[in-house]
């Protein structure tokens, strides 16, 4: 298939950056899961074992204030574009026939920007960004030309599942974290040239379910299914350390000079599901949700110049098309992507707000929470479809337990409601 000369009308425009020398780049995206599911952050209680993603927390900028989108195929589109998802049409999981609530192929894509570097490019695993789970050639349309993966919202077998690979289905029986890892390490030792890979991990996204034995440290977990629906945690984590374990196994194979000039960038692609949230945030309050709980992730960047330490900058997953695209050597103008160099040269967060949507439109769980937020510093507005707006200080009420608003607001909350419903006014009406 012909591919789509790389065009750049306003949106996109390439100046040479020369703060980095083309480090390898690994992005690597866990399937729900929240902030207070790992060790890396002090909320939650109960996280699995997780020591590879805690390696890369202590050696690397960990980000406080993170968000994504509440569900998977919102945050994926926003990286693919680095756009939200009112300007691309991807505001909700999409299901196996989405019309046309699938991300469009004229969309300049983060492959289509790194096609005109030297980067090499691929995205193993989990794509979801397609109105049909039967358009094998989405991915080779948005510039993968190298596809593997699953490409709707899962898999209901581990260990037999149809995979994706350059346009056709294949059947696979391997453990899924365990193929894709294979996967990711085979086609990083082909590579000659600087390269990006783009590993989304389907764990540990259910079902939920035991791995195999020698991924994980649990012991005893029975494999009947109404034991997993009476207590699934235990098997989530069970599935987060099989695949801390298999990041791990991926991490070991480059060889020093290679691991040294490599990026690594792990997130997770929207909060930890309502059965295994801990309680911590609770049912109402986890993924599918505007609220801290569907949309708080864990956020991990490791590599060259990239100090140690933590930091509290707003940051969301749209600004990763334009950090991946800034590291490869292109400066982007991506409508809603700021890249996070400057932070790493010592300045302060370039984001002055974090916006955050879920639209209605589609099939949904019943835990689900519709409408929009908007966070600016300490302050967040959450706006639920058909509902009055709630204002929360999220430095003293992490949990969203106090909302300001309730007896009324005083004249300071009032001026702030009004300059984040103008903001987030002034944010759609650019896309109009």
């Amino acid at each position: 298939m012909e591919k789509r000369a790389f065009l750049a009308p306003l949106a996109i425009g390439l100046i040479p950056m020369s703060a980095f020398a083309e480090p390898n780049i690994l992005l690597i995206i866990a399937d729900d899961m929240g902030v207070e599911a790992s060790h890396c952050y002090s909320l939650g209680e109960n996280q699995a074992k997780m020591p590879n993603i805690e390696q890369l927390c202590a050696n690397g900028l960990v980000f406080d204030n993170a968000y994504s989108a509440p569900v998977c195929s919102p945050t994926r589109a926003s990286i693919m574009t680095g756009k939200y998802g009112f300007r691309t049409g991807v505001g909700a999981a999409i299901p196996k026939d989405g019309g046309d609530n699938g991300l469009s192929d004229n969309e300049t894509s983060l492959f289509d920007v790194l096609a005109s570097t030297p980067y090499k490019s691929n995205l193993i695993g989990k794509w979801h960004l397609s109105s049909s789970f039967d358009d094998l050639t989405h991915p080779d349309r948005l510039g993968v030309s190298d596809y593997f993966g699953m490409l709707g919202g899962g898999v209901p077998d581990y260990f037999n599942w149809q995979a994706v690979e350059n346009g056709k289905t294949v059947q696979i029986k391997n453990y899924a974290t365990t193929e894709l890892t294979d996967r990711s390490i085979s086609w990083i030792a082909e590579q000659q040239s600087p390269w990006f890979l783009w590993l989304a991990y389907n764990a540990p996204h259910a079902p939920f379910h035991v791995p195999p034995s020698n991924l994980h440290s649990a012991k005893d977990l029975n494999p009947d299914k109404a034991a997993i629906d009476a207590n699934p945690l235990p098997y989530y984590n069970a599935m987060l350390e099989a695949m801390d374990t298999e990041i791990g196994r991926l991490l070991g194979t480059l060889s020093e000079d290679v691991r040294k000039d490599t990026v690594v960038i792990f997130i997770g692609d929207n909060g930890t599901p309502g059965q295994v949230s801990r309680a911590f945030y609770g049912p109402r309050r986890s993924k599918g949700t505007i609220y801290e709980g569907g949309t708080h992730i864990p956020f991990i960047v490791q590599g060259p110049s990239f100090d140690k330490g933590r930091n509290p900058s707003l940051v969301n997953t749209t600004d990763l098309f334009a950090t991946i695209a800034d590291l490869a050597g292109v400066k982007s103008e991506a409508q809603d992507s700021i890249s996070i160099l400057p932070i790493v040269n010592g300045k302060s967060g370039p984001r002055d707000d974090a916006y955050v949507e879920h639209f209605s439109d589609l099939p949904s769980a019943p835990a689900d929470v519709f409408g929009w937020a908007i966070r600016e510093g300490d302050w967040k507005l959450v706006v639920e479809d058909g509902a009055e707006p709630k204002l929360y200080n999220i430095a003293v009420d992490p949990l969203e337990a106090v909302d300001l608003l309730a007896d009324g607001a005083s004249d300071a909350e009032a001026a702030i409601v009004t300059r984040l419903e103008a903001r987030v006014e002034d944010l759609k009406a650019e896309s109009r």
